[in-house]
């Protein structure tokens, strides 16, 4: 019988497709691939027959249906990504056809709404990071990172040591040695210190020379601690003649002074708060710029989008003025091999950012840090938990929290009974063993006084 999804799955479709082939059996199309790995019958998975639409339907809903939600409260989860309030005219922008179908400008000068939007995007972004050129989108944030390293190992030529702090969220770090070790890149990590919870300055003066060719901090860093000796940082890596590349999350930029007017060099970050969402994870948009020089605008990744004026000064167009990818005329000389940009997360930071304005941007800033301060201040009067665990620094919407006679693991388990989620859990990072029984715990806009108290009250009853 043919199957009602498989196109040609008649017997008799089938038969002549293969009289016409030369062959016998379909498995002659795969000589190639060895017969012991091929299955003799079918696997005995899903519910053994097709389903209806309907049966897809209401199996699904049934799995779903075991999902706990977690809204009231919001999650209290950090490490990079958290949870942040989406405006529904960013949904609605977003979800019109002419930017939801849109895909990278190949007839650049067509696409007129489109090139202006990533325009504005670039345009935005420069001004939130303080530096005069961002690109069209990468990825996410740790490709962007990734690419960031290796744009300065092209600029730097001869340079192949790159120096990373510790206080760099791990999983960047590790989208950074991968793509390091196929171009023969050393990545030199540089230690924090264990009362401040900063990046060492001591020990990144001693691994810093003139072989290397960038370093790079994030700030505020993965404890969520603001990196008060970042000026210190880049002047130490000007200081050796390398590039300093700075990671930052752009909500954190409503509040503390841009890193491009510290200095950095090149700036990387990810969109994901400026209204994208969670979305289990991805995806989202990377951040990518530098400063107006021709070095680092040579090398630069991806895609540019220019701005200029009709023959007769009357009206604005936008046009591509700089791509970069293997796809393109570069080939092998290419700067990047990301084949495509984020093209709609980059809309929907545009449309965030642009909602929200200069001002309000700051009050969210105000507003994340009001809410960390406080929840510091209620979380470090209960018993049997460390708050902060570094002291003597300034926190931005998350924190590390250390359980002191119960195991984080069973702690953060008996929150989730209660629907309340934390983490993630640092004892999950190789990099901090040192940190194996402690959690970080973030609050954003989204988290109420109330939220706040009963996350410290349910702490307090758990730990007690």
């Amino acid at each position: 019988m043919p199957h009602p999804w498989i196109p040609n799955s008649a017997p008799s479709i089938k038969y002549e497709m293969l009289k016409e082939l030369g062959i016998n059996d379909v498995l002659e199309l795969f000589d190639d691939v060895p017969r012991e790995l091929i299955l003799k019958e079918l696997p005995k998975i899903g519910l053994g027959k097709p389903l209806t639409e309907y049966e897809v339907k209401r199996f699904f809903e049934e799995i779903i249906s075991k999902n706990r939600v977690f809204l009231n409260p919001p999650p209290f989860i950090g490490g990079g990504v958290c949870y942040h309030f989406v405006p529904a005219a960013v949904k609605a922008v977003i979800s019109r056809s002419e930017f939801y179908t849109a895909y990278t400008p190949y007839q650049a000068e067509i696409a007129q709404g489109l090139l202006q939007a990533i325009f504005e995007y670039q345009s935005l972004m420069a001004e939130l990071y303080g530096v005069d050129v961002v690109n069209a989108s990468m990825y996410n944030g740790s490709t962007a990172a990734a690419e960031a390293v290796r744009m300065a190992v092209r600029v730097k030529r001869n340079k192949r040591k790159i120096v990373v702090s510790k206080t760099v969220h791990p999983e960047i770090r590790e989208v950074i040695k991968t793509w390091s070790f196929g171009a023969g890149l050393d990545v030199i990590e540089v230690e924090y210190d264990r009362e401040t919870g900063r990046t060492d300055i001591n020990d990144l003066q001693a691994k810093l020379d003139d072989s290397v060719a960038a370093a790079l901090v994030q700030y505020v860093n993965f404890f969520g601690i603001l990196e008060t000796d970042l000026r210190e940082v880049i002047e130490l890596a000007h200081k050796h003649k390398a590039l300093a590349i700075v990671y930052s999350n752009p909500i954190a930029l409503g509040v503390l002074k841009p890193p491009g007017e510290l200095g950095a060099d090149i700036i990387v970050g990810d969109a994901q708060p400026l209204g994208i969402g969670l979305n289990y994870g991805g995806p989202s948009a990377g951040i990518l710029g530098v400063k107006f020089e021709r070095e680092l605008l040579r090398q630069l990744p991806g895609r540019l989008i220019g701005a200029t004026v009709t023959e007769d000064y009357s009206e604005l167009g936008f046009t591509m003025i700089l791509q970069t990818r293997e796809q393109h005329i570069r080939r092998e000389r290419a700067t990047s091999n990301i084949t495509t940009n984020s093209n709609l997360e980059a809309l929907a930071a545009a449309v965030y950012i642009s909602l929200l304005g200069a001002e309000g941007m700051r009050k969210l800033g105000e507003a994340i840090l009001g809410r960390t301060s406080y929840a510091l201040k209620k979380l470090s009067s209960i018993k049997n938990l460390r708050v902060p665990i570094f002291e003597g620094s300034t926190y931005f919407m998350e924190f590390p929290i250390r359980v002191e006679n119960k195991g984080i693991e069973d702690v953060y388990r008996e929150l989730i009974r209660r629907l309340i989620h934390i983490g993630p859990l640092l004892k999950h990072f190789k990099d901090y063993s040192e940190l194996s029984d402690c959690s970080l715990v973030c609050f954003t806009e989204v988290h109420t006084r109330n939220d706040i108290d009963l996350l410290a009250s349910t702490l307090e009853e758990i730990l007690r």
